[in-house]
Protein backbone atom coordinates (compact mmCIF):
# COMPACT_ATOMS: atom_id res chain seq x y z
CA UNK A 1 0.00 0.00 0.00
CA UNK A 2 1.38 3.39 -0.97
CA UNK A 3 1.96 5.63 2.04
CA UNK A 4 1.51 8.57 -0.34
CA UNK A 5 -2.18 7.79 -0.73
CA UNK A 6 -3.38 6.67 2.69
CA UNK A 7 -2.57 7.74 6.21
CA UNK A 8 -4.04 6.68 9.50
CA UNK A 9 -5.56 9.26 11.81
CA UNK A 10 -5.84 8.68 15.53
CA UNK A 11 -6.91 5.25 16.73
CA UNK A 12 -9.68 4.31 14.26
CA UNK A 13 -9.63 6.57 11.24
CA UNK A 14 -8.10 6.96 7.80
CA UNK A 15 -7.53 10.15 5.84
CA UNK A 16 -7.32 9.61 2.09
CA UNK A 17 -4.54 11.64 0.53
CA UNK A 18 -5.89 10.59 -2.85
CA UNK A 19 -9.61 11.30 -2.91
CA UNK A 20 -12.09 8.77 -4.27
CA UNK A 21 -15.04 9.82 -6.40
CA UNK A 22 -18.58 8.49 -6.41
CA UNK A 23 -19.05 8.52 -10.18
CA UNK A 24 -22.44 6.83 -10.27
CA UNK A 25 -25.11 5.43 -7.99
CA UNK A 26 -28.55 3.88 -8.18
CA UNK A 27 -31.43 3.19 -5.82
CA UNK A 28 -34.28 0.69 -6.18
CA UNK A 29 -37.00 0.35 -3.56
CA UNK A 30 -40.28 -1.37 -2.85
CA UNK A 31 -43.81 -0.01 -2.97
CA UNK A 32 -43.93 1.20 0.65
CA UNK A 33 -40.66 3.11 0.31
CA UNK A 34 -41.90 4.66 -2.92
CA UNK A 35 -44.92 6.01 -1.04
CA UNK A 36 -42.70 7.77 1.50
CA UNK A 37 -41.24 11.30 1.52
CA UNK A 38 -38.31 10.35 -0.74
CA UNK A 39 -40.42 8.38 -3.21
CA UNK A 40 -39.91 10.64 -6.21
CA UNK A 41 -36.10 10.57 -5.80
CA UNK A 42 -35.52 6.84 -6.19
CA UNK A 43 -34.41 5.52 -9.58
CA UNK A 44 -36.94 2.70 -9.54
CA UNK A 45 -39.95 1.80 -7.40
CA UNK A 46 -41.41 -1.70 -7.58
CA UNK A 47 -45.12 -2.18 -8.18
CA UNK A 48 -45.05 -4.94 -5.58
CA UNK A 49 -42.34 -6.34 -3.34
CA UNK A 50 -41.98 -9.63 -5.21
CA UNK A 51 -40.41 -7.85 -8.21
CA UNK A 52 -41.64 -10.61 -10.50
CA UNK A 53 -39.90 -13.35 -8.50
CA UNK A 54 -41.15 -16.49 -6.76
CA UNK A 55 -39.63 -15.87 -3.33
CA UNK A 56 -38.70 -12.91 -1.14
CA UNK A 57 -35.04 -13.92 -1.28
CA UNK A 58 -35.05 -14.01 -5.09
CA UNK A 59 -36.71 -10.60 -5.06
CA UNK A 60 -33.90 -9.19 -2.94
CA UNK A 61 -31.30 -10.68 -5.28
CA UNK A 62 -33.03 -9.01 -8.21
CA UNK A 63 -32.79 -5.69 -6.36
CA UNK A 64 -29.00 -5.99 -6.19
CA UNK A 65 -28.72 -7.13 -9.79
CA UNK A 66 -30.75 -4.19 -11.07
CA UNK A 67 -29.09 -1.62 -8.78
CA UNK A 68 -25.63 -2.64 -10.03
CA UNK A 69 -26.83 -2.51 -13.64
CA UNK A 70 -28.26 0.97 -13.22
CA UNK A 71 -25.26 2.35 -11.30
CA UNK A 72 -22.86 1.08 -13.95
CA UNK A 73 -24.99 2.61 -16.69
CA UNK A 74 -25.16 5.99 -14.98
CA UNK A 75 -21.37 5.95 -14.53
CA UNK A 76 -20.83 4.94 -18.17
CA UNK A 77 -19.08 1.75 -17.12
CA UNK A 78 -19.30 -1.95 -17.88
CA UNK A 79 -18.88 -4.87 -15.46
CA UNK A 80 -15.43 -5.59 -16.88
CA UNK A 81 -14.35 -2.06 -15.90
CA UNK A 82 -14.79 -2.95 -12.21
CA UNK A 83 -11.79 -4.43 -10.45
CA UNK A 84 -13.81 -5.56 -7.43
CA UNK A 85 -17.34 -5.55 -6.11
CA UNK A 86 -17.87 -5.05 -2.38
CA UNK A 87 -21.32 -6.41 -1.56
CA UNK A 88 -23.45 -7.76 1.25
CA UNK A 89 -26.93 -8.17 2.70
CA UNK A 90 -28.68 -9.39 5.85
CA UNK A 91 -29.40 -13.00 4.91
CA UNK A 92 -27.51 -16.14 5.94
CA UNK A 93 -24.39 -16.70 3.83
CA UNK A 94 -25.25 -13.41 2.03
CA UNK A 95 -27.42 -15.28 -0.45
CA UNK A 96 -29.12 -12.14 -1.76
CA UNK A 97 -25.68 -11.00 -2.89
CA UNK A 98 -24.33 -14.26 -4.27
CA UNK A 99 -27.39 -15.03 -6.37
CA UNK A 100 -27.91 -11.41 -7.30
CA UNK A 101 -24.52 -10.40 -8.70
CA UNK A 102 -22.84 -13.66 -9.71
CA UNK A 103 -23.51 -13.22 -13.43
CA UNK A 104 -21.61 -9.93 -13.54
CA UNK A 105 -18.43 -11.98 -13.14
CA UNK A 106 -16.74 -9.26 -11.07
CA UNK A 107 -14.27 -10.39 -8.37
CA UNK A 108 -16.29 -10.33 -5.15
CA UNK A 109 -15.33 -9.26 -1.66
CA UNK A 110 -18.38 -10.08 0.44
CA UNK A 111 -18.94 -7.94 3.52
CA UNK A 112 -21.28 -8.17 6.48
CA UNK A 113 -21.88 -5.38 8.94
CA UNK A 114 -25.62 -5.86 9.36
CA UNK A 115 -27.31 -2.53 8.57
CA UNK A 116 -23.92 -0.77 8.56
CA UNK A 117 -22.86 -2.72 5.47
CA UNK A 118 -23.17 0.29 3.15
CA UNK A 119 -20.62 2.17 5.27
CA UNK A 120 -18.33 -0.83 5.47
CA UNK A 121 -18.41 -1.48 1.73
CA UNK A 122 -17.76 2.19 0.90
CA UNK A 123 -14.88 2.24 3.39
CA UNK A 124 -13.21 -0.84 1.92
CA UNK A 125 -13.90 0.23 -1.66
CA UNK A 126 -12.46 3.69 -1.08
CA UNK A 127 -9.34 2.23 0.56
CA UNK A 128 -8.81 -0.09 -2.41
CA UNK A 129 -9.12 2.72 -4.93
CA UNK A 130 -7.12 5.33 -3.02
CA UNK A 131 -4.44 2.79 -2.18
CA UNK A 132 -3.87 2.05 -5.85
CA UNK A 133 -5.30 -1.47 -5.82
CA UNK A 134 -8.11 -0.62 -8.24
CA UNK A 135 -9.14 2.19 -10.58
CA UNK A 136 -12.83 1.40 -10.28
CA UNK A 137 -14.90 -0.65 -7.86
CA UNK A 138 -18.61 -0.99 -7.17
CA UNK A 139 -20.29 -1.27 -3.79
CA UNK A 140 -23.81 -2.62 -3.32
CA UNK A 141 -26.04 -3.75 -0.50
CA UNK A 142 -29.68 -4.62 -0.02
CA UNK A 143 -32.43 -5.61 2.37
CA UNK A 144 -36.02 -6.76 2.02
CA UNK A 145 -38.73 -6.48 4.66
CA UNK A 146 -40.15 -9.96 4.15
CA UNK A 147 -36.86 -11.84 3.83
CA UNK A 148 -35.46 -10.06 6.90
CA UNK A 149 -38.55 -10.82 8.99
CA UNK A 150 -38.22 -14.50 8.07
CA UNK A 151 -34.47 -14.48 8.76
CA UNK A 152 -34.46 -12.70 12.11
CA UNK A 153 -37.92 -12.66 13.63
CA UNK A 154 -41.14 -14.32 12.52
CA UNK A 155 -42.62 -15.42 9.18
CA UNK A 156 -45.13 -12.84 7.97
CA UNK A 157 -47.99 -15.31 8.28
CA UNK A 158 -47.43 -15.47 12.04
CA UNK A 159 -49.03 -12.04 12.36
CA UNK A 160 -47.10 -10.96 15.45
CA UNK A 161 -47.67 -7.50 16.90
CA UNK A 162 -44.77 -5.08 16.56
CA UNK A 163 -43.94 -2.78 19.49
CA UNK A 164 -43.63 0.98 18.95
CA UNK A 165 -39.84 0.72 19.34
CA UNK A 166 -39.58 -1.54 16.28
CA UNK A 167 -38.28 -0.33 12.94
CA UNK A 168 -39.43 -1.41 9.49
CA UNK A 169 -36.83 -3.14 7.33
CA UNK A 170 -36.48 -1.21 4.08
CA UNK A 171 -37.03 -3.11 0.85
CA UNK A 172 -34.34 -1.65 -1.36
CA UNK A 173 -30.85 -1.76 -2.80
CA UNK A 174 -28.25 0.95 -3.35
CA UNK A 175 -25.16 0.65 -5.56
CA UNK A 176 -22.19 3.01 -5.93
CA UNK A 177 -19.41 3.18 -8.51
CA UNK A 178 -16.17 4.46 -6.97
CA UNK A 179 -13.30 5.67 -9.11
CA UNK A 180 -9.83 7.16 -8.82
CA UNK A 181 -10.73 9.93 -11.29
CA UNK A 182 -13.62 12.35 -11.29
CA UNK A 183 -15.82 11.64 -14.26
CA UNK A 184 -18.91 13.17 -15.80
CA UNK A 185 -21.84 12.66 -13.48
CA UNK A 186 -19.77 12.39 -10.30
CA UNK A 187 -21.78 13.43 -7.25
CA UNK A 188 -19.29 13.60 -4.37
CA UNK A 189 -15.91 12.46 -3.14
CA UNK A 190 -14.89 10.29 -0.20
CA UNK A 191 -12.09 11.90 1.78
CA UNK A 192 -11.92 10.01 5.10
CA UNK A 193 -13.47 7.24 7.14
CA UNK A 194 -13.68 6.03 10.72
CA UNK A 195 -13.98 2.27 11.23
CA UNK A 196 -16.28 1.38 14.10
CA UNK A 197 -15.78 -0.98 17.02
CA UNK A 198 -18.28 -3.51 18.34
CA UNK A 199 -20.14 -1.86 21.23
CA UNK A 200 -22.42 -3.85 23.53
CA UNK A 201 -24.44 -2.23 26.31
CA UNK A 202 -26.18 -5.46 27.24
CA UNK A 203 -29.52 -4.84 25.54
CA UNK A 204 -31.41 -7.95 24.39
CA UNK A 205 -34.50 -6.52 22.71
CA UNK A 206 -34.25 -7.34 19.01
CA UNK A 207 -37.34 -5.19 18.39
CA UNK A 208 -35.61 -2.10 19.72
CA UNK A 209 -32.56 -2.09 17.50
CA UNK A 210 -32.27 1.69 17.54
CA UNK A 211 -31.36 1.60 21.23
CA UNK A 212 -29.02 -1.36 20.62
CA UNK A 213 -27.13 0.46 17.83
CA UNK A 214 -27.05 3.99 19.25
CA UNK A 215 -24.07 3.40 21.60
CA UNK A 216 -22.01 2.17 18.64
CA UNK A 217 -22.98 5.21 16.58
CA UNK A 218 -22.00 7.50 19.46
CA UNK A 219 -18.68 5.67 19.86
CA UNK A 220 -17.78 6.01 16.17
CA UNK A 221 -18.85 9.65 15.88
CA UNK A 222 -16.93 10.62 19.02
CA UNK A 223 -13.86 8.70 17.81
CA UNK A 224 -14.09 10.54 14.49
CA UNK A 225 -14.08 13.92 16.21
CA UNK A 226 -11.11 12.91 18.37
CA UNK A 227 -9.10 11.35 15.55
CA UNK A 228 -9.49 14.41 13.30
CA UNK A 229 -9.55 16.99 16.08
CA UNK A 230 -12.84 18.23 14.66
CA UNK A 231 -16.15 19.52 15.96
CA UNK A 232 -19.76 18.95 14.85
CA UNK A 233 -19.90 22.46 13.37
CA UNK A 234 -17.46 21.41 10.64
CA UNK A 235 -20.13 19.18 9.07
CA UNK A 236 -23.32 20.34 7.40
CA UNK A 237 -24.97 17.06 8.33
CA UNK A 238 -24.12 14.10 10.54
CA UNK A 239 -26.25 11.26 9.23
CA UNK A 240 -26.84 7.92 10.91
CA UNK A 241 -28.24 4.91 9.11
CA UNK A 242 -31.24 3.49 10.88
CA UNK A 243 -31.50 4.39 14.53
CA UNK A 244 -35.06 5.61 14.16
CA UNK A 245 -36.77 7.95 16.58
CA UNK A 246 -35.91 5.86 19.66
CA UNK A 247 -32.24 5.43 18.77
CA UNK A 248 -31.86 9.08 17.84
CA UNK A 249 -32.73 10.20 21.35
CA UNK A 250 -30.26 7.73 22.83
CA UNK A 251 -27.52 8.85 20.42
CA UNK A 252 -27.95 12.54 21.17
CA UNK A 253 -27.84 11.89 24.92
CA UNK A 254 -24.73 9.71 24.64
CA UNK A 255 -22.87 12.31 22.60
CA UNK A 256 -23.84 15.14 24.95
CA UNK A 257 -22.31 13.09 27.75
CA UNK A 258 -19.13 12.93 25.65
CA UNK A 259 -19.15 16.71 25.15
CA UNK A 260 -20.64 16.87 21.64
CA UNK A 261 -24.00 18.33 20.67
CA UNK A 262 -25.07 17.31 17.15
CA UNK A 263 -28.79 17.89 17.63
CA UNK A 264 -28.92 20.81 15.17
CA UNK A 265 -27.35 18.83 12.30
CA UNK A 266 -28.22 15.21 12.92
CA UNK A 267 -30.33 13.29 10.42
CA UNK A 268 -31.29 9.62 10.44
CA UNK A 269 -32.02 7.77 7.20
CA UNK A 270 -34.57 5.60 8.98
CA UNK A 271 -36.53 8.69 9.99
CA UNK A 272 -36.38 10.23 6.51
CA UNK A 273 -37.48 7.34 4.34
CA UNK A 274 -40.96 6.89 5.85
CA UNK A 275 -43.66 9.35 6.92
CA UNK A 276 -44.13 8.84 10.65
CA UNK A 277 -47.66 10.24 10.53
CA UNK A 278 -49.08 8.32 7.60
CA UNK A 279 -47.01 5.13 7.30
CA UNK A 280 -47.23 2.45 9.98
CA UNK A 281 -43.52 1.95 10.55
CA UNK A 282 -43.38 2.89 14.25
CA UNK A 283 -39.82 4.07 15.04
CA UNK A 284 -38.73 4.38 11.39
CA UNK A 285 -36.77 2.37 8.85
CA UNK A 286 -33.82 -0.01 9.09
CA UNK A 287 -32.02 -2.66 7.07
CA UNK A 288 -28.97 -2.69 4.79
CA UNK A 289 -30.96 -0.93 2.11
CA UNK A 290 -32.11 1.94 4.32
CA UNK A 291 -28.94 4.04 4.41
CA UNK A 292 -27.86 2.87 0.94
CA UNK A 293 -30.94 4.05 -0.95
CA UNK A 294 -31.17 7.25 1.10
CA UNK A 295 -27.53 8.01 0.31
CA UNK A 296 -27.97 7.42 -3.40
CA UNK A 297 -31.31 9.16 -3.86
CA UNK A 298 -31.20 12.02 -1.36
CA UNK A 299 -27.86 12.65 0.35
CA UNK A 300 -25.72 12.64 -2.80
CA UNK A 301 -28.26 14.89 -4.48
CA UNK A 302 -27.94 17.46 -1.71
CA UNK A 303 -24.14 17.33 -1.93
CA UNK A 304 -24.08 17.55 -5.74
CA UNK A 305 -26.39 20.57 -5.70
CA UNK A 306 -24.15 22.34 -3.20
CA UNK A 307 -26.66 22.38 -0.36
CA UNK A 308 -24.27 20.39 1.82
CA UNK A 309 -20.50 20.72 1.49
CA UNK A 310 -19.34 18.14 4.02
CA UNK A 311 -21.26 15.22 5.50
CA UNK A 312 -20.37 12.51 8.02
CA UNK A 313 -22.33 9.44 6.93
CA UNK A 314 -22.58 6.77 9.65
CA UNK A 315 -24.62 3.63 8.83
CA UNK A 316 -25.39 1.54 11.91
CA UNK A 317 -25.79 -2.20 12.38
CA UNK A 318 -27.14 -4.63 14.99
CA UNK A 319 -25.02 -7.78 15.12
CA UNK A 320 -27.51 -10.47 16.00
CA UNK A 321 -28.88 -13.68 14.55
CA UNK A 322 -31.79 -15.98 15.35
CA UNK A 323 -29.32 -18.30 17.06
CA UNK A 324 -27.75 -15.64 19.28
CA UNK A 325 -31.19 -14.24 20.18
CA UNK A 326 -32.67 -17.63 21.03
CA UNK A 327 -29.65 -18.42 23.18
CA UNK A 328 -30.25 -15.27 25.22
CA UNK A 329 -27.30 -13.28 23.90
CA UNK A 330 -27.22 -9.50 23.79
CA UNK A 331 -27.48 -7.40 20.62
CA UNK A 332 -24.10 -5.71 19.99
CA UNK A 333 -23.92 -2.76 17.60
CA UNK A 334 -21.43 -1.37 15.13
CA UNK A 335 -21.21 1.79 13.01
CA UNK A 336 -18.82 2.96 10.30
CA UNK A 337 -18.29 6.61 9.40
CA UNK A 338 -17.57 7.91 5.89
CA UNK A 339 -16.80 11.56 5.10
CA UNK A 340 -18.45 12.78 1.91
CA UNK A 341 -17.57 16.16 0.43
CA UNK A 342 -18.77 18.23 -2.50
CA UNK A 343 -16.71 18.44 -5.67
CA UNK A 344 -16.69 22.22 -5.79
Amino acid sequence: MSEDNLCTAGSQSVKLKKEVYINGSASIVGKKEGEGPLGLLFDMVGEDDMFGCKTWEEAESSLQKDAVYMALGKAGKKPEDMRYIFAGDLLGQSIATSFGIMNYNIPLLGVYGACSTCGESLTLGAMAVSGGFADNVICVTSSHFASAEKEFRFPLGYGNQRPLSATWTVTGSGAFVLGSRQETGAKAKITAMTVGKIVDFGLKDSLNMGACMAPAAASTIAAHFIDFNSQPEEYDKIITGDLGSVGQRVLLDFLRDKGYDISDRHMDCGMEIYDADTQDTHAGGSGCGCSAVTLSAYILKQIAEGNWKKVLFVPTGALLSKTSFNEGQTVPGIAHGVVLESLG
